[in-house]
């Protein structure tokens, strides 16, 4: 039997550096010709390609997965600070040493090949052409926080004029984040398994349209993974820094920020309005956790309920009032 080989990958805008066990380090540009042709190779050799999402640099090896390139995407977070320390996170443009990291952590976690996205799924990240949802999700939070700048600006003067200008401002975003709200429900109710997604997730208290939305169209593995995997994708799983019999301060780390303040935001309406998120966050406080701290953890739970709910296929069970 042949021995399974890992091809280590490091995506950046124009580059991939790639490490193949027979071949070595070498760098090949990021256009559609040479991807196809590192996949082709990658396909008649049998080889796993290893590689970690990078913001949208990292499209044309997915969509090479798409095609059958057999490709892992073990997540940092997932592999524990001291592995990443000794094999990851070299930031330097010399081939060959952080591909050679992620080939080695292919090797060593046998991590297993990672399911390509659901047609509908894929649509929802991949469809620029037509207001993809994960495009317009993006857009929305670039309004809301521009809406927020000005809002704090309007605070801290006192001039007529400028205060005016400002409100006149603060209209124009607020009918601009109203109507592109528009074509991420329509996205939404466009297909029905989405549709379905959608209902299940808003049954889970603090999930309105908009953090369901993001929820969908951001991390795929909601509800196909673990709660520990799903919680290091989110960044919301603590990660243990010990050493011989020092125990380090526990904090969460690595993950996808937007996923995190969604959930975040999320946490802080269900603990205001639901018993059950309500009591946990009260109890941490109570116990002398600082607010932040006591609401990550309410985040925390709020995923893994999120999870169960997409994972059972079942509505959230809200407890009988006492």
């Amino acid at each position: 039997m042949t021995q399974q080989r890992f091809v280590g990958v490091d995506v950046s805008k124009d580059w991939l550096d790639v490490y193949h066990p027979g071949q070595g380090p070498r760098r090949i540009r990021t256009t559609p010709a040479t991807v196809q042709a590192f996949a082709a190779d990658c396909l008649r050799g049998g080889d796993r390609v290893v590689f970690e999402a990078t913001g949208g640099y990292d499209a044309p090896l997915r969509a090479a997965r798409r095609g059958g390139l057999r490709a892992l995407l073990p997540h940092q977070s997932a592999a524990g600070p001291r592995f990443r320390a000794r094999h990851g996170r070299h930031r330097q443009d010399r081939p060959g040493r952080c591909p050679h990291a992620r080939r080695v952590r292919g090797a060593r976690l046998q991590p297993p090949p990672t399911a390509p996205l659901a047609a509908a799924r894929r649509a929802l990240r991949a469809q620029a052409a037509r207001r993809a949802l994960q495009a317009q999700a993006a857009r929305r939070r670039q309004l809301v926080e521009m809406q927020k700048q000005e809002v704090t600006r309007l605070r801290r003067t006192t001039d007529p004029e400028a205060r005016a200008d400002i409100q006149s401002l603060l209209g124009v975003l607020k009918e601009h984040i109203a109507r592109i709200e528009v074509p991420i429900a329509a996205t939404v109710a466009s297909d029905p398994e989405i549709a379905g997604i959608d209902r299940r997730l808003r049954t889970v208290p603090g999930v309105g349209p908009v953090v369901a939305a993001t929820l969908i169209a951001e991390p795929p593995e909601l509800g196909h993974i673990d709660r520990r995997s799903i919680a290091a994708l989110a960044g919301l799983a603590p990660v243990a820094r010990d050493s011989g019999k020092h125990r380090g301060h526990r904090s969460i780390a690595g993950g996808g920020p937007v996923v995190r303040a969604m959930l975040y935001l999320a946490a802080l309406h269900a603990s205001r309005h639901a018993p059950t998120f309500g009591a946990l966050r009260n109890r941490l406080q109570v116990a002398g956790k600082p607010v932040k701290v006591a609401l990550v953890a309410t985040a925390h739970k709020l995923l893994r309920v999120l999870n169960s709910t997409l994972a059972n296929g079942t509505d959230y069970a809200h407890p009988e009032p006492a």
